[in-house]
C-alpha cells in the first residue's frame, strides 16, 4: 500500500509547527517514508490535496469511553446499569458495544490516539485489543480500565472501584494489570458531581498513605499512575506521593509549582467539562452549587495550566469526554479553549494535542507528528485551523496507521452542538481567563 498526499499545507505537529505550503507526504505500508516537495515514487497512488490542510491525528489524554457525553436534564445514578453490565453475558456485550461505539466516534472525529482513564470493568482493554486485531474500527487506545478510589470516593460504582483499605487497593491494581491496563487511574479527590460545599469541587477522598501505596504498587508492576485531582491539597498529595500524571488540576502555590518541577510532574488540563458546569443546565441536583464549583474548577485549572506553561512543567491536553456536554467528537473545542484561556498560539495548541501528548504517553517514536518513520496518523481539513479550530469539526479525511477514511461523519448530539456552538461563537471571545 503506497500513496503520496500531494500539494498539501502541512502542520507537522512538532514544537516549531509552522505552516509549510505545497508539501508532499509519501506513505508505504502505514508508515510515513518521506516528507518534502515534488516526491515521486513508482507505483504510488497520487492523492491531490491542493488547498487542503494536513496535521497529525489528534491525541486525547482524558477519555471515559463508556459515556456518551450527551446532555441530560437530570443526572442519573448509573450504578444499577453498571452492575447489570458487569454481572451477566448480555450486559457484558452491551458494555463492550458501547465502548466500541465511542472509540469509533473518536477516530471518525480525528482522534487517532486516546488514553481511557476510567471505564467499566476491562472493556477498554478488550476493545483496544479488538481494534488491534482489525475486528473493530477505532483509534490507538492506552487503557486504564476501572479506576480505584476509596469507599464513597469519586465515581465509585461506575468507572471506579471503592476499596476498603490499602490491601484492597493493591489487589484491585493487580487485577487491572492482569486484564490489560496500560496505566493505573486513581481518584484522589471528589469533583463537581459529588461536591458538598460551594467553591470546593475537589474534596479530599484518599489519604497520602493510600496514594503512595497505589503508586508504589503500580510502579512495581511497571505501570504509570494518573490521578483525578481537583483541589490544591490534592495536587500536593499527588505529586509528593508518586503520581505520574495529574488530571484536571487546581490552583497551585509557588511551593507546589516547585515540587511539580523538581519531580518532573505532568498535568493534563481539561477545560471542556468545566465550561458546561459554569454556563449550562447539566441536570445537577443543586444547580447553584454546581455552577459555583464549576467556576472554581475552571479558574483553578486555568491557573494551574498557566503556571505549568510558565515554569516548563509538562502540560497535556484532554477533554474528560463522557461528562455532560463533553462528547467524544469535540477535541477541537479543547484546542480552541487552550488558545483562548491559556494564551498559547494555535500552532502551539496543536503541538500540545499531538506530539506533546504522544510524549506524555511515551509514544513519540510512533505517532504525534508528520515525520519520517512514524505511523501515518493524520487528519485533513478544507479550512485552515490556524484561523479557528472549528475548521476541524468536519474533516475531509482521517488517516490511521496508513488506512484512509474519507469524509468521516460521526454521530452527534444536536442539543449538545446547539449549546456548545452558542458558547463558542457568541460567548467564548468575551469570557475572561
Amino acid at each position: 500500500m503506497k500513496y503520496i498526499l500531494k500539494n498539501v499545507n502541512l502542520l507537522d505537529g512538532t514544537k516549531n509547527n509552522v505552516l509549510q505550503e505545497n508539501m508532499d507526504v509519501f506513505v508505504e505500508n502505514g508508515i510515513i517514508k518521506k516528507v518534502g516537495k515534488d516526491i515521486f515514487k513508482e507505483g504510488a497512488e497520487l492523492i491531490d490535496l491542493t488547498g487542503k490542510y494536513l496535521m497529525p491525528g489528534l491525541i486525547n489524554l482524558h477519555v471515559h469511553l463508556p459515556g456518551s457525553g450527551y446532555p441530560s436534564k437530570k443526572q442519573k445514578d448509573n450504578r444499577p446499569l453498571v452492575n447489570f453490565v458487569k454481572s451477566n453475558f448480555i450486559g457484558h456485550k452491551v458494555g463492550e458495544i458501547l465502548t466500541k461505539t465511542y472509540a469509533e466516534v473518536n477516530l471518525l472525529s480525528g482522534t487517532t490516539t486516546l488514553r481511557s482513564v476510567g471505564g467499566v470493568s476491562y472493556f477498554d482493554s478488550l476493545v483496544r485489543d479488538n481494534i488491534n486485531k482489525g475486528k473493530y474500527l477505532g483509534p490507538r487506545i492506552v487503557s486504564c480500565n476501572e479506576a480505584v478510589t476509596v469507599a464513597g470516593g469519586h465515581m465509585e460504582g461506575t468507572v471506579s472501584y471503592g476499596a476498603k483499605d490499602i490491601p484492597d487497593m493493591e489487589r484491585h491494581i493487580e487485577e487491572q494489570v492482569k486484564t490489560g491496563a496500560d496505566w493505573i487511574k486513581i481518584m484522589i479527590t471528589g469533583g463537581v458531581l459529588d461536591a458538598k460545599k460551594k467553591g470546593e469541587p475537589g474534596e479530599m477522598k484518599m489519604t497520602p498513605e493510600q496514594v503512595k501505596a497505589c503508586c508504589d504498587k503500580a510502579h512495581a508492576l511497571g505501570k504509570k499512575v494518573c490521578a483525578h485531582v481537583e483541589s490544591p491539597e490534592g495536587v500536593k498529595v499527588a505529586v509528593e506521593n508518586g503520581v505520574d500524571s495529574i488530571e484536571h488540576g487546581a490552583e497551585v502555590t509557588p511551593e507546589i509549582v516547585k515540587t511539580l518541577k523538581d519531580n518532573n510532574g505532568v498535568v493534563v488540563c481539561t477545560l471542556s467539562p468545566a465550561i458546561p458546569c459554569c454556563y449550562f443546565d447539566c441536570g445537577f441536583p443543586d444547580p447553584d452549587m454546581a455552577k459555583a464549583n464549576g467556576i472554581a474548577l475552571k479558574s483553578g485549572i486555568i491557573q494551574c495550566a498557566k503556571e505549568c506553561l510558565k515554569n516548563g512543567i509538562k502540560l497535556g491536553m484532554g477533554t474528560d469526554s463522557g461528562c455532560p456536554y463533553t462528547t467524544h467528537y469535540d477535541l477541537w473545542r479543547e484546542l480552541e479553549y487552550f488558545h483562548h484561556y491559556l494564551g498559547v498560539t494555535r500552532e502551539e495548541s496543536l503541538h500540545l494535542a499531538t506530539l506533546n501528548n504522544a510524549e506524555i504517553l511515551g509514544l513519540q517514536g510512533e505517532t504525534g507528528s508528520i515525520e519520517e518513520g512514524k505511523s501515518a496518523d493524520f487528519i485533513v481539513s478544507s479550512k485552515n485551523p490556524l484561523d479557528g479550530f472549528d475548521a476541524l469539526r468536519k474533516l475531509d479525511m482521517v488517516g490511521f496507521k496508513g488506512n484512509i477514511i474519507k469524509n468521516p461523519s460521526p454521530k452527534k448530539s444536536e442539543e449538545a452542538e446547539k449549546e456548545l456552538d452558542n458558547f463558542y461563537y457568541n460567548q467564548l471571545e468575551n469570557d475572561p481567563a
